[in-house]
């Protein structure tokens, strides 16, 4: 069974930053792309950032671009988001998630480009 697991999110004031990180369980790590999305509350759950499998290749939302880093480590099965420049706007739930094998590079901004999601955690950016 593929796990995810989040964590590093919190309360940081504006223009702080934070680091979210991802374990991932249950498969080989290095087989599949990652990516973080988020959701607002009640919004929809839009994509943040993509990293190939190998991490030689990342793709950003406009919104968090030059702010936001997305990173791995696949010997430690782990994805990050580095966030920085924190804005309210960026408050919202933090998801990971793995995508499938067989997605192309250019669709992983897709959500339905991913089969296995975390639980998500919590980033509020205080003003």
């Amino acid at each position: 069974q593929v796990q995810l697991v989040e964590s590093g999110g919190g309360l940081v004031p504006a223009v702080g930053s934070l680091r979210l990180s991802c374990v991932v369980s249950g498969r080989t790590f290095n087989t599949n792309a990652m990516g973080w999305f988020r959701q607002a509350p009640g919004g929809e759950r839009e994509f943040v950032a993509t990293i190939s499998r190998r991490g030689y290749r990342t793709s950003y939302a406009e919104s968090v671009k030059d702010r936001f880093t997305i990173s791995r480590d696949n010997a430690k099965n782990t994805v990050y988001l580095q966030m920085t420049s924190l804005h309210t706007e960026d408050t919202a739930v933090y998801y990971c998630a793995a995508a499938s094998p067989t997605s192309d590079y250019y669709a992983l901004v897709l959500r339905g480009s991913y089969d296995y999601w975390g639980q998500g955690t919590q980033v509020t950016v205080s003003s």
